[in-house]
C-alpha cells in the first residue's frame, strides 16, 4: 500500500511539473475534476434522450438511450440490433425544438451489416414523424429553409467500415481527436462489438484486458463529450445447471464494460426487449416492432404495459 502512495505521489509530481513546463499553474485534471452530488443530479435531469423510435421501449429505459452513459444491446440475429442502431443514428438528428438533441453520429460497422438503402428509409420515417408531430416543421421544408430532407440525416452520420480487430482499436483510440474536431456528434454505436474478436481472438486472457481498456476509453469519452456509447452485441451459448442457455458474448467480465445493459429476444412471433441491467430503473420488458418506417411500438402495444419485473 505504501508503495502504490508513493507511486501516485510521484505520477501528480510529473503531472504537477508537466504543467509548469506550459505555463499551466492551475492544479493536476484529476484534481479539479471533483463534482457534487447536487450538480450531478441537476445536470442528469436536465439532460435530453435519444429516442429509440418506441414510446414503450423509450419507457423502459427511462425515456430514452442516455448520454454521458455506455448502453450495450444484445440479442440474437435477426432480431432488429442493427435496425435499432440504425433507428438511433438517425433519431440523434431530431432538431432541438422538436425535443431531439440535434446532434450527429458516429457509426463503426464490424459486420457488413449497415446498409444505406435502409438507412433512407428510416430518415424518411423519421421525418414524417416530425411533420406529423411538429407541422410548423413541414411549412420550413417547403419554403427550402429547413433542414427535414434524408439527405441530411444521411450526411450527419459519420461511418467506419472496420475489417478486423486491429482497425477496430485503432479507430476506437482514434476517436478522440475525430470528436474533438466534430463537438455535435452526439451518440457512437459500435456494430457489433464483438465479431472481430470471436473470430481472430485466440488468447483470451488477453481479450479480456484490451477489451476492458477498450471500454474505459468509450466510457470516458462518453462523459467527456457528453455523448452516448452504444454497443451491439452478438449471443452465445453457456452450459449453467446442466443445461444450454444464451447469453450475450464476451462473458462475464465484459457484463461490467456498460452501464446499462438491453437484451432484444422473440416471445414467439413478437419482438421483445429486457432491461437487464441500470444503475437507477427497475428491471422491465415490453413489446417492440420493426417496420418499414423502423423501429416502433408493437400493435399489440396499445393493450400491454411494460412490464416490471
Amino acid at each position: 500500500m505504501k508503495k502504490k502512495i508513493q507511486e501516485a505521489a510521484g505520477i501528480l509530481k510529473v503531472v504537477e511539473g508537466a504543467n509548469k513546463f506550459k505555463g499551466v499553474e492551475e492544479p493536476c485534471s484529476v484534481l479539479r475534476g471533483a463534482q457534487n452530488a447536487w450538480d450531478m443530479l441537476s445536470e442528469e435531469q436536465s439532460q435530453k434522450h435519444i429516442s429509440t423510435g418506441s414510446s414503450d421501449l423509450n419507457g423502459i429505459l427511462g425515456g430514452g438511450i442516455h448520454c454521458k452513459e455506455v448502453t450495450e444491446i444484445g440479442g440474437v440475429p435477426g432480431v432488429g440490433k442493427t435496425q435499432l442502431g440504425i433507428q438511433l443514428a438517425i433519431n440523434v438528428q431530431i432538431p432541438v425544438d422538436c425535443g431531439g438533441l440535434g446532434g450527429k453520429a458516429v457509426y463503426i460497422d464490424t459486420e457488413g451489416s449497415f446498409m444505406v438503402e435502409r438507412v433512407y428509409q428510416i430518415a424518411e420515417g423519421c421525418i414524417s414523424d416530425i411533420i406529423e408531430d411538429f407541422p410548423y416543421h413541414h411549412d420550413k421544408a417547403s419554403s427550402g429553409q429547413g433542414n427535414l430532407q434524408p439527405e441530411r440525416f444521411l450526411a450527419g452520420i459519420y461511418y467506419f467500415r472496420i475489417c478486423s480487430y486491429t482497425e477496430q482499436i485503432a479507430v476506437i483510440n482514434h476517436l478522440e481527436k475525430f470528436l474533438g474536431e466534430h463537438k455535435d456528434v452526439r451518440i457512437v454505436l459500435i456494430d457489433s462489438v464483438t465479431f472481430h474478436f470471436r473470430q481472430d481472438f485466440d488468447d483470451l486472457a488477453l481479450r479480456t484486458r484490451v477489451l476492458s481498456g477498450l471500454s474505459l476509453k468509450l466510457m470516458k469519452l462518453s462523459k467527456t463529450y457528453n455523448l452516448a456509447v452504444v454497443l451491439l452485441n452478438q449471443v452465445t451459448t453457456k452450459f449453467t445447471e446442466r443445461s444450454f442457455q444464451l447469453t450475450l458474448a464476451l462473458g462475464d467480465s465484459w457484463s461490467h464494460s456498460s452501464t446499462n445493459r438491453l437484451i432484444l429476444y422473440w416471445k414467439g412471433n413478437e419482438r421483445c426487449a429486457y432491461l437487464d441491467k441500470s444503475p437507477s430503473l427497475p428491471v422491465a420488458s415490453t413489446p417492440y416492432a420493426v417496420t418499414g418506417k423502423g423501429v416502433r411500438d408493437a400493435v399489440s402495444s396499445n393493450c400491454k404495459r411494460a412490464r416490471i419485473m
